[in-house]
């Protein structure tokens, strides 16, 4: 008696779901109807057989624009959850100008897959806590800390451009990508954390570069894989254990520079007064208004988070551009003769010839724009939100795809064309504001893109100083985009000796 009421209770139970969800089914179809999808959905997957990775899922959307102009789209995540994405000016400022969290709650969430490596910082924390930690980081991207960081970006190019000056006396052609990831890892950990641990030395890439390029491919596979959503299953995969055994190692990594730094402080308390005050100062010593700092795990996710972005996503971009350089040789050569003209006869620049740099700053732009550093960002809606005149419910994520934007035919009619003068004296043109934001916009716009342009300029003005690159014949060179723009192949180049 007691199994069959038992029984019973438990079938009326999953009957009412049931009955809640074909409710809330029959909604989504309506909510759907009105918006256009991404293509012919499939009976069982949805769209997700359209694409097998981020490259074929920002391509379905660039087709989609092409075809249909689209503004707003939805797809289906297999046949039971909608997805909806914006790729224009006007919907996407819609969103970033509220102040939307990142995804990190909803079962599909994207950002909630990336919580165990880079933990509650900045990119991925929310409410009070995420005001809290933004006003007391601000201080660490001050120009007067900034300023003394362009000698590091001149000393780390030094050693960067050693790779050059060999591939050069050998006359082969050399790899940069892996290059570049290595200098701006050395950027990152000399500036943020007075680390010096000579990463550019090594013969092959350093393991942390490593680890975070295969946690950031694993991270974009679970996101287009609905059956690995759960931790308990995605725990027990090869790809969940290797997941694990990354975090572990990079969290290690982060560790042991932290409290290498405590222990200097510990001994030597007057340290901090007789050094430039860099990021990682700043963590452990900032308080907020009631004098409370932040915790060990705090500052962790805070080192981890900025490790990660400032050295994956800068390193895309000025791989992109090293790459855009050798592809026109036109606009190499008026980059050039720029820096020449700021320079002189000087071999470095300083940090008063940053803002001098005018055509270089247009020519960084468009690189961005062409191959976005950061493909896609997304926020969670915590209420309906009005796009394209069709109400959006609260709770479902929202994808913004930045490369979309930035190829949008109704905003960059030749798009496909590299211009830097369509960023000239661009107080004066009509495009919307949000139609190009390679840092993200709003309120959690990136905190150190000033830090990520003075790099690329010093990185680029160091190169064309003292060479000449060109493409490699026959090398395919194709974007692969994950959490960052990458290159399926790699990105090589030939390179010359300037007289």
């Amino acid at each position: 008696m007691i199994v069959q009421v038992f029984t019973g209770i438990v079938v009326i139970y999953l009957f009412s779901r049931l009955i809640k969800f074909g409710r809330q089914y029959s909604k989504w179809l309506h909510l759907t109807s009105k918006i256009t999808p991404l293509g012919k959905i499939h009976p069982f997957w949805g769209h997700l057989n359209l694409f097998e990775n981020m490259q074929g899922y920002i391509r379905a959307v660039q087709d989609a624009e092409e075809r249909s102009r689209i503004k707003l789209y939805h797809g289906w995540i297999m046949f039971f959850y909608p997805l909806f994405g914006i790729c224009h000016p006007e919907t996407a400022k819609t969103i970033l100008k509220s102040s939307e969290p990142k995804p990190r709650h909803t079962t599909g969430g994207s950002y909630r897959f990336l919580l165990p490596w880079l933990g509650d910082g900045l990119l991925l924390s929310e409410g009070r806590k995420w005001e809290r930690n933004r006003r007391l980081l601000t201080p660490a991207f001050h120009f007067d800390i900034l300023k003394p960081y362009v000698q590091i970006y001149n000393d780390v190019a030094c050693v960067f451009l050693e790779k050059f000056q060999s591939a050069c006396d050998s006359k082969q052609s050399i790899e940069i990508y892996s290059l570049v990831s290595l200098a701006t890892l050395d950027t990152m950990l000399r500036c943020s954390l007075s680390y010096c641990g000579r990463v550019q030395e090594m013969g092959k890439n350093h393991p942390y570069v490593d680890a975070v390029h295969k946690l950031a491919n694993l991270t974009i596979k679970r996101m287009l894989s609905p059956w690995l959503f759960p931790d308990f299953i995605y725990g027990l995969t090869p790809s969940g254990r290797e997941n694990k055994t990354l975090t572990n190692y990079v969290h290690q990594f982060a560790d042991e520079i932290i409290e290498s730094r405590r222990e200097a402080l510990r001994a030597n308390p007057d340290l901090i007064t007789k050094h430039r005050k860099d990021f990682l100062d700043i963590l452990i010593t900032a308080r907020d208004e009631s004098g409370r700092g932040l915790t060990a795990e705090e500052i962790r996710a805070e080192v981890d988070t900025f490790l990660f972005e400032g050295h994956d996503t800068t390193a895309s971009a000025i791989s992109w551009a090293i790459y855009s350089l050798a592809k026109y040789p036109e606009i190499q050569e008026k980059v050039c003769q720029e820096l020449v003209e700021v320079l002189g006869e000087r071999q470095q620049l300083e940090w008063e010839d940053l803002n001098e740099l005018k055509y270089m700053s247009m020519f960084l732009r468009e690189v961005m724009r062409m191959h976005s550093p950061v493909p896609a960002i997304a926020r969670h809606l915590t209420k309906p939100v009005v796009i394209e005149g069709v109400e959006i419910p609260a709770g479902f994520v929202i994808d913004i795809l930045i490369h979309a934007v930035n190829h949008h035919p109704d905003v960059w009619p030749d798009h496909m064309e590299f211009k830097p003068e369509r960023f000239e004296d661009e107080a004066k043109l009509s495009r919307d504001p949000f139609s190009y934001f390679p840092f993200s916009a709003g309120p959690r716009n990136c905190i150190g893109q000033n830090f990520a342009m003075n790099e690329q300029k010093v990185m680029i003005g160091s190169l064309l100083k003292r060479f000449k690159v060109s493409l490699v014949e026959g090398h395919v060179y194709e974007e692969f985009p994950d959490v960052v723009m990458r290159s399926r192949y790699g990105i090589k180049i030939n390179v010359e000796e300037r007289k």
